[in-house]
């Protein structure tokens, strides 16, 4: 019987496969596009433009980081999934900046204003803001079939693939639990979110759909069961959770000079822990200070760097930072107690753990 080949794997030789990922994406498309009536071509092509303008792919890499922990083989068989799960992000982003009201991503307009633009161009009946809304969610939705395709075509065996749409299904579910928790916490007064709810959240939507479920995809399309996962999903979850404590740092313009990123989170009234703890916290004035930002977007700077000394100076910004280190923490020391995890996998996903957390973009 022959041996199967071990290999060693870190995430520099999974970024290796990044052009075989994009290969993957602009081969979906194409297929889609040949499929599709004549009519409705021009709406796959904007869907390719979005998904194609790039993105970290990060979600596509932990598919493939997935599968070697589990093989021990070079990943390239899972390139369809890790490439499905970049057509599930496309669907969560494009419905998130409808929710949003945003204006960009990815460094172009987002998709149901590019449509509105279209239609206005145009001359077409009906509003344009009602179009680019409307198109946009069908567009949103026509991403989902290309991760179900993705995961029925890999190369695994039936039940494998069975198992690991089961992981979409539940991926899908909480992920969208999640972002109703998050609708329904922007509705509430900052003292009536508590830090439980802030990171419900972010267990449901972001642990989950950016972490846990894309190496879980990985792990079962390579032939591991639900069963020894268990120790993954909690590394997951709490580096994931952190990593997305990390994201509302910086989408509060904290280290806005290396990221890049500006106060937008604070201008779109996210109920973040940043904004909670300094709320419960804070003086009236505070409270006043952060008021005259959150939900604002037309706020100006002098005001945006107010609300932001309120975070620093309540000590909300350093809890965050605390909570942060506190579950990288205990995710690694999970991680390096583990049974279940291969000892193969351990230095892979000690760098993809310090990869989520520490970073400036």
């Amino acid at each position: 019987m022959a041996v199967k080949r071990q290999v060693a794997v870190n995430l520099a030789s999974l970024y290796r496969y990044l052009p075989s990922l994009e290969a993957e994406l602009r081969k979906d498309y194409a297929r889609a596009r040949r499929d599709a009536p004549p009519t409705l071509r021009p709406f796959v092509d904007v869907n390719r433009e979005f998904t194609l303008r790039g993105g970290k792919r990060f979600r596509a890499i932990l598919v493939l980081a997935g599968y070697h922990i589990t093989t021990g083989r070079p990943p390239r068989p899972a390139l369809a999934a890790a490439a499905g799960l970049e057509h599930f992000q496309s669907w969560m982003l494009i419905h998130d900046d409808i929710i949003d009201h945003a204006e960009e991503r990815r460094g172009g307009p987002a998709v149901h204003r590019l449509l509105a633009v279209e239609h206005r161009k145009l001359g077409r009946e009906g509003t344009s803001e009602d179009y680019g809304v409307g198109v946009g969610i069908t567009l949103g939705d026509l991403e989902e079939p290309f991760t179900v395709e993705a995961i029925l075509g890999t190369p695994a065996t039936a039940a494998a693939r069975l198992e690991a749409l089961a992981e979409y299904v539940r991926m899908t579910r909480l992920t969208a639990y999640g972002q109703l928790l998050d609708i329904r916490n922007g509705t509430l007064p900052p003292g009536e979110v508590s830090e439980r709810d802030v990171l419900d959240v972010h267990r449901l939507k972001s642990a989950i759909y950016t972490v846990v479920s894309p190496l879980r995809i990985g792990a079962l399309l390579g032939g591991s069961r639900p069963s020894s996962l268990v120790d993954l999903e909690a590394v997951g979850t709490d580096l994931g959770v952190a990593f997305q404590l990390r994201d509302d740092v910086l989408g509060a313009g904290f280290d806005a000079d290396e990221s890049g990123k500006s106060a937008n989170d604070l201008a779109e009234g996210k109920r973040t822990l940043l904004v909670l703890r300094a709320w419960q916290k804070g003086t009236a004035q505070d409270r006043s200070r952060l008021e005259r930002v959150l939900g604002h977007p037309q706020a100006v700077p002098e005001d945006v760097e107010r609300a932001r000394e309120v975070i620093r100076s309540t000590g909300s910004l350093a809890y965050s930072e605390e909570r942060i280190a506190q579950l990288t923490q205990r995710g690694f020391d999970r991680l390096d107690a583990s049974r279940q995890i291969p000892p193969r996998g351990k230095p892979l996903l000690h760098e993809i753990g310090d990869r989520l957390v520490h970073r400036r973009a």
